[in-house]
């Protein structure tokens, strides 16, 4: 029941984080690294960029992770380009959000990450 309340809790704060950063993605660079993250923890992509002007995303996403080994330098890994099209980034955005204990944890790490550097953007 509590792990149930705290997921909840960290999804809540997540959309509302999304919702905060998609009223104005241009006006600061955190915010288009919150949406990076998101969508390469989605989509498994190594690349990410993304033009909100034109309503675009180009990302490398990873074909085959068996390719992957973390005990070696990894100098090929199969992908494949794509360019995506949205119309609504905030709604875009929420439907990348996983609810699985594993996206779950990712995304305490990037809400407790983003809380210290507002915390510094606050104090100077």
């Amino acid at each position: 029941m509590k792990k149930d309340k705290l997921r909840e809790k960290v999804l809540v704060e997540l959309e509302k984080l999304i919702s905060l950063s998609c009223k104005n993605p241009n006006g600061f660079k955190k915010y288009e690294d919150l949406h990076i993250a998101l969508l390469k923890k989605y989509y498994n992509a190594t690349s990410v960029t993304i033009d909100y002007h034109r309503h675009r995303i180009k990302m490398e996403v990873i074909e085959d992770d068996s390719f992957y080994d973390p005990k070696k330098v990894n100098t090929y890994l199969p992908t494949f380009y794509t360019n995506l099209l949205f119309n609504n980034l905030c709604k875009f955005l929420i439907s990348c959000v996983e609810k699985d204990n594993k996206s779950i944890g990712f995304y305490t790490q990037l809400l407790s990450t983003f809380k210290k550097s507002n915390n510094r953007l606050e104090l100077a």
